[in-house]
């Protein structure tokens, strides 16, 4: 079931895709539109929970846009997503009624981070407390996790990619994929990286195995049952 409902606003096609992927693999419903004109008539359809808004839209900024759903849609939190770097800009953005501001490019574990973060304070997300699988236990407040009632000892590079499998249980995961979100965009390293973090989650997690490599495509964490 979907966490929350998410409107993009952003006329760059590979963009907007980006996000509706990363946030529909997050758990969330997600529309686009391409121009303020559009956003304006997805909101009379159907308020969202969150928005995410680029600055430099087709048929006006981005600004102004933000500034309607102050306005106009107080419930909604916005989140400008822009390649704008000018301080002053994000400034006026916040001013303007925006609840955070992330910059072009972003890592994909930091925009959900301050999606949850903003859909949290405006009480459109439920909190999770653990996620479970297989009689193993992730206390998301705790930052632990512990199997058969047994605490592991992880790294916190581990705690972020087992969290992470966890959430897309039974999806296989690439390499690059899991590079991308743990280590970051920037990340100099290689898929060897992976396979080390992992072997060592496999042995720390212990039997019966979860994680199980798809040869050719990457990683998937499965209930074994």
């Amino acid at each position: 079931m979907a966490e929350a409902s998410v409107l993009v606003v952003e006329d760059d096609p590979d963009m907007a895709d980006l996000l509706a992927t990363v946030l529909g693999m997050a758990g969330h419903t997600v529309r686009v539109a391409g121009s303020i004109a559009e956003a304006r008539d997805a909101l009379r359809a159907d308020a969202p929970d969150l928005a995410l808004v680029d600055l430099g839209l087709p048929d006006g900024s981005g600004q102004d846009l933000v500034s309607h759903l102050a306005a106009r849609h107080a419930d909604v939190g916005v989140i400008i997503v822009t390649a704008d770097g000018r301080e002053d800009e994000h400034v006026r953005g916040l001013r303007g009624g925006a609840d955070d501001v992330v910059g072009k490019p972003f890592r994909v574990s930091t925009l959900l981070a301050r999606v949850e973060a903003v859909l949290r304070r405006r009480g459109g997300l439920a909190t999770v407390a653990a996620l479970e699988i297989a009689g193993l236990v992730i206390d998301l407040d705790a930052v632990t996790a512990s199997r058969g009632g047994v605490r592991l000892d992880l790294t916190p590079t581990e705690f972020r990619l087992l969290e992470h499998l966890v959430r897309n249980e039974g999806r296989v995961l690439s390499k690059a994929q899991l590079l991308e979100e743990i280590w970051g965009y920037d990340f100099g390293g290689d898929g060897q990286v992976v396979e080390r973090f992992v072997s060592t989650l496999r042995r720390k997690l212990g039997e019966p195995e979860l994680i199980r490599t798809v040869r050719g495509f990457g990683y998937v964490l499965r209930d074994p049952a």
